[in-house]
């Protein structure tokens, strides 16, 4: 991928590089807005290292579902912390953040500059802000939480939530499952509640931060975008790649790995829960709905510079937001 670059006409080529070098760039967006295209140029034009900040592409032999840079992509333009896990593990945001913290100081000791991008969200907070000292996620009380769930619904599991930790449950919506297993989770294993652990806090990142957001201001477009990439990922060989995943036998729908979305509903169809159509229906949604939640997030985050990535001059956007100087991390975010 070539373009030519927008140099800042107010900066030199080295000065500008110089000033890059002070901090970390950041590019979010919900999925299927054009994150990887946009880091791929500044990579072509800049001294930078690309870090994904994305949930999904940590999982190896979860390829298409995941719109992970081909194998080609990923040997022009390398990321760290991409095919890091097996699928039956379990990657934290606080491994994240311990891992992104490493690279990042490594990055600068080479004299290139760190360019995060990606959007998982909880990974940008948890690195940007510091992390709670909450104990590692435990499969066995995960699996446990969720059999509950099944048989006694959400609502029960909130509420005996309410009981142990009335202040999380405020927070916590019966109908946000991932929250509420992990305060639930959290309790079960440290005999804390996540109020009393969040009282203490790891720092979040020292470095000052651009922070850039991805999308097309337009939601029907970038609903457009989200079909057209599942039904490439049909016409790909979706089907086959969870296929083979499920014939492992040591996968299940209760692990984060098959929770991304795509893969439980192909997973469902397989299982002949659901028909092609519906499979694809499904898919499609739970795609919009995680772009939904990505953007409240972001929405949530003051001082956010968004990007709209169909505009012809948006490399130029970009650069003139990286001339000016970087915040603070956590200024980004409403604490």
């Amino acid at each position: 991928m070539t373009t030519v670059f927008p140099w800042p006409q107010e900066l030199s080529q080295t000065a500008f590089i110089e000033h890059l070098q002070q901090g970390v760039i950041c590019i979010s967006g919900p999925t299927a807005a054009g994150k990887t295209a946009l880091a791929m140029q500044l990579y072509d034009a800049l001294p930078v290292e690309l870090i994904s900040v994305d949930s999904a592409l940590i999982y190896r032999g979860m390829d298409i579902g995941t719109a992970k840079p081909s194998a080609a992509e990923l040997e022009q333009y390398p990321h760290y912390l991409i095919d890091i896990r097996d699928p039956a593990e379990i990657y934290s945001a606080a491994d994240f953040r311990t891992d992104a913290l490493v690279l990042i100081d490594e990055i600068r000791q080479r004299g290139n500059i760190p360019v995060l991008v990606g959007g998982t969200m909880l990974y940008y907070r948890a690195l940007l802000a510091g992390l709670s000292n909450l104990p590692p996620a435990d499969t066995k009380v995960r699996v446990e939480l969720q059999q509950r769930a099944d048989t006694e619904g959400w609502q029960a599991l909130h509420d005996e939530l309410t009981k142990r930790d009335p202040k999380s449950a405020q927070r916590i919506h019966p109908n946000d499952p991932q929250r509420l297993l992990r305060a639930l989770e959290v309790f079960y294993i440290s005999g804390k509640t996540m109020t009393e652990l969040t009282q203490t806090q790891q720092p979040g990142l020292s470095l000052p931060t651009w922070q850039i957001a991805v999308s097309p201001p337009d939601r029907k477009i970038l609903h457009q975008r989200i079909q057209q990439r599942f039904d490439t990922m049909l016409a790909q060989g979706f089907e086959t790649e969870v296929a083979a995943l499920r014939q492992r036998g040591d996968l299940h729908l209760d692990l984060p790995s098959m929770r991304c979305v795509g893969y439980r509903q192909m997973w469902q169809y397989l299982d002949g829960q659901l028909s092609a159509a519906e499979m694809r229906e499904r898919g499609i949604i739970a795609t919009r709905q995680l772009a939904k939640r990505q953007i409240t997030w972001l929405r949530s985050w003051t001082g956010l510079h968004w990007l709209n990535p169909l505009e012809a001059d948006v490399m130029g956007q970009l650069v003139a937001i990286l001339a000016e100087q970087p915040l603070p991390s956590a200024a980004w975010l409403h604490e």
